[in-house]
């Protein structure tokens, strides 16, 4: 059926089969972060566009390219956020909790980036991020990648693999920053154009870039996990004790990086090679400086994301909930009857369909459509009986129970 309506390109509905995937997908986040003591938080889609500009930056791509961005009737400068993070930052510090603790939060929503859609990556994308404010040490490390890698092995997705990586610290980074300047110099007229500018911006992301011949320049570019102060040292080989502790695997990816300078120590990625060049499922890291950068008191802090489009292309198909029973109403005089039968059985914990009446031969044709197990057969001596035609569509036996009795019956054979 045509529509008059053009779809918005990276915007989709969300139908019946992927909401399924995405539900179990939640799920399974609460389960298993509720055993970490994560919290789940609703945080608001539109924003203060002010908190992006000074979180992420002005001149990144997020802010300057892909942001949906506008004024609203009062004036104020808002967006459709485009990360979660950083409204997580926001909320912490205007419910004044810098002072009660350790938080462990975690949220679940859209996300949007007006950005070119690639595999799994949308415009409007449902994506899941945890945070924990308040703590810095290593071992707070290993309980986020322990619990990142949890969730996954629970969804049951085969073939990740863990990499980490440290970005050292204010105190070691700026001297390895500026060995990579100097071998990044060296080489720019062999470097895309988006590298030539991250040189002297966000010279690690170079280390980040894509494109092969780039890669090709890039082979002997010093890595800052040589160039760690004896803290990040010892910080990088807790994590990697701890990890080995748990034996969860992981390699060492020296080109894991972040662009901004409030992102510190351990950064970490889980990847596929089913999503093909883009095979990013779940990153995060440590990001000491953001409390701070927003106007909190200094605080360490660290947290990960997924897109849950990403995550569902790996599942398999979820399947539709089974119909329990289907009712089959004989006659128009028990249409009132058929109804209070259907809401008895679902008020039951029993899933129902009603066949909406009308001639029989439609109705166990709803019924076999539908998959029924049982039908529940009803007419005027089942009505004046006080019973009800169970029908085993499985068996093909059919015998009458009252009530009750196919009530219990339905519910013994669902278990």
């Amino acid at each position: 059926m045509s529509t008059q309506f053009r779809s918005i390109r990276g915007i989709h509905d969300g139908l019946p089969e992927e909401v399924r995937s995405f539900r179990h997908i939640e799920e399974t986040a609460r389960r298993v972060f509720s055993r970490y003591v994560f919290s789940e938080v609703r945080l608001p889609v539109l924003e203060p566009t002010a908190m992006f500009v000074r979180s992420i930056g002005s001149d990144t791509d997020i802010v300057a390219k892909e942001m949906y961005r506008f004024e609203d009737r009062g004036g104020d400068d808002i967006c459709l956020r485009p990360e979660g993070t950083a409204g997580a930052v926001r909320a912490y510090l205007q419910a004044g909790l810098t002072r009660s603790g350790a938080q462990r939060w975690f949220y679940i929503g859209p996300m949007f980036r007006r950005e070119r859609p690639q595999k799994g990556r949308l415009r409007q994308f449902q994506q899941i991020g945890a945070e924990w404010f308040g703590v810095s040490g290593p071992v707070e490390d290993v309980e986020v990648l322990a619990m990142a890698h949890a969730f996954l092995e629970e969804l049951g997705i085969p073939e990740l693999a863990m990499e980490i990586n440290s970005l050292g610290c204010p105190v070691c980074r700026p001297a390895y920053r500026d060995k990579l300047v100097a071998f990044l110099d060296a080489r720019r007229v062999s470097l895309c154009e988006t590298c030539n500018t991250r040189i002297d911006s966000n010279p690690m992301r170079v280390l980040d870039c894509k494109v092969g011949s780039c890669q090709a320049q890039l082979a002997d570019a010093p890595e800052m996990a040589s160039h760690l102060c004896g803290d990040c040292q010892s910080h990088f080989d807790g994590v990697k004790s701890g990890l080995d502790a748990l034996a969860i695997p992981y390699v060492v990816n020296p080109r894991i990086v972040r662009g901004l300078d409030y992102y510190n120590r351990t950064a970490f990625e889980i990847v596929t090679n089913k999503l093909g060049a883009q095979g990013t499922v779940l990153a995060g890291g440590r990001y000491d400086g953001l409390v701070e950068e927003l106007g909190g008191p200094a605080t360490p802090a660290i947290g990960f994301a997924m897109g849950m489009e990403r995550l569902a292309m790996l599942l398999p198909d979820i399947a539709a909930g089974s119909v329990d029973v289907a009712v089959v109403a004989i006659g128009d005089s028990v249409a009132a009857y058929a109804l209070g039968i259907a809401d008895r059985l679902r008020r039951a914990g029993c899933h129902v369909i009603h066949c909406g009446g009308g001639a029989a031969k439609r109705q166990f044709k709803v019924a076999d459509r539908e998959q029924a197990r049982f039908v529940a057969v009803l007419g005027e001596d089942e009505m004046q009986q006080g019973l009800m035609q169970v029908k085993d569509m499985q068996s093909g036996s059919q015998q009458a129970l009252g009530i009750d009795a196919a009530i219990a019956a339905i519910r013994q054979e669902r278990s």
